[in-house]
């Protein structure tokens, strides 16, 4: 809570031209070395949501938020909420974002959730 806290205090709306988002190694995402270094240890190595973006005439390397990372189009101009070096949220400059429809189940997926219903089990993630 504190720490949302501190995002919210922080926030400004910026536009800016997506050029690429990936999930990638903390220390292979080229941000910072103040960033890097105040980071602890255990989380250097994992993956994070990371977006690079041109705001005005540079290009920036910017975490994103896990649960908007899906929705962060490609190569479109956005208007997003950043606090700091990190992006809490996204909308369209031209139109809407394209939204993504939830990916089909498939075949052992979903006999498997049947059998487990019938057994009463809780549903696997």
């Amino acid at each position: 809570e504190e720490q949302q806290a501190q995002i919210e205090a922080a926030k400004q709306t910026i536009s800016m031209l997506i050029i690429d988002k990936k999930k990638m190694k903390l220390k292979d995402a080229g941000l910072p070395g103040a960033v890097v270094e105040n980071t602890p240890k255990l989380m250097r190595g994992s993956k994070l949501p990371i977006v690079k973006a041109k705001i005005g005439p540079q290009i920036m390397t910017l975490v994103c938020d896990e649960k908007i990372f899906d929705m962060v189009p490609v190569k479109k101009e956005v208007k997003a909420t950043v606090s700091g070096i990190y992006i809490t949220s996204v909308k369209g400059v031209r139109g809407p974002l394209p939204t993504t429809t939830p990916k089909k189940k498939g075949l052992f997926r979903q006999t498997l959730e049947k059998v487990q219903e019938k057994a009463g089990a809780k549903p696997v993630k």
